[in-house]
């Protein structure tokens, strides 16, 4: 694998797990260079041969999802291996099966990797597929699918748009149940520009929301999160940042 991308800092036996940077493959700028999204204006044949370098690096078949995010969660099977597969509309997916890897595509949306033991899975949580429940859903698909229970199973949080540069409006704050007056922890008053008229805005902490949700959903070991895709623009696409722009893959499967 590239020495360039992450990898979660945890001890999940059995399990492997990476998330790639904007470094180590074919597409040409402003794609440049391993953008693993189809669709979105890069060159086909270099997104394929970025999609065929990831898959022979991590020895598995990553399924990628058409991302809408919301909170559906699908159980993937070896039956999505086969090139006939459909591509599942989720933000999520889970497996209990070998030779499969849980696959998301994020450019400033958190990716949360899930391990427990004999199953494993992967979110996509942008603000509205985390108010939405994504990650409550994605942990209770995977435990559902091991037999397990939530106190088992570790989350990883890879890159995504940190808190200094999450700039929102009122509507986030109350998709999460907080308000202007009372914003909580995770919001913090943008400070204001001379001459502003425009609405009032917040600095989000989108890592710290997930980490919160997941805690509060049984999940004691959270780690990673402090990668911010907007402020290093050397290593990270950024939609936010730069609008045209390709998009990274985090993903996690069973040895």
């Amino acid at each position: 694998m590239h020495p360039d991308w992450l990898t979660p800092d945890w001890h999940a036996r059995g399990v492997g797990a990476v998330m790639t940077t904007r470094r180590g493959g074919f597409s040409a700028a402003p794609y440049d260079s391993m953008n693993l999204r189809l669709g979105i204006g890069d060159d086909e044949r270099a997104v394929s041969c970025n999609q065929r370098l990831l898959a022979e690096a991590v020895g598995v078949r990553p399924i990628y999802l058409e991302q809408v995010h919301g909170a559906a969660v699908v159980r993937l099977r070896a039956s999505d291996v086969t090139p006939d597969a459909p591509v599942h509309e989720a933000d999520a997916s889970v497996t209990t099966e070998h030779g499969i890897a849980c696959a998301v595509q994020v450019a400033d949306c958190l990716p949360v990797l899930f391990a427990a033991p004999g199953g494993v899975g992967a979110a996509h949580a942008g603000w509205r597929g985390l108010a939405a429940g994504v990650l409550e859903a994605t942990l209770k698909a995977l435990c559902d699918a091991a037999n397990c229970h939530p106190a088992s199973v570790q989350a990883w949080m890879g890159a995504c748009i940190g808190p200094q540069n999450f700039e929102v409006g009122a509507d986030v704050l109350e998709a999460f149940g907080a308000r202007p007056s009372r914003p909580g922890q995770r919001f913090r008053p943008r400070p204001a520009v001379s001459n502003e008229s425009a609405a009032p805005k917040w600095l989000a902490d989108l890592p710290g929301l997930a980490r919160d949700r997941l805690q509060a959903a049984g999940v004691a070991a959270v780690s990673g999160g402090q990668w911010c895709t907007v402020a290093d623009e050397a290593r990270f696409f950024s939609f936010r940042r730069d609008k045209t722009t390709g998009r990274m893959a985090a993903l996690i499967w069973l040895r």
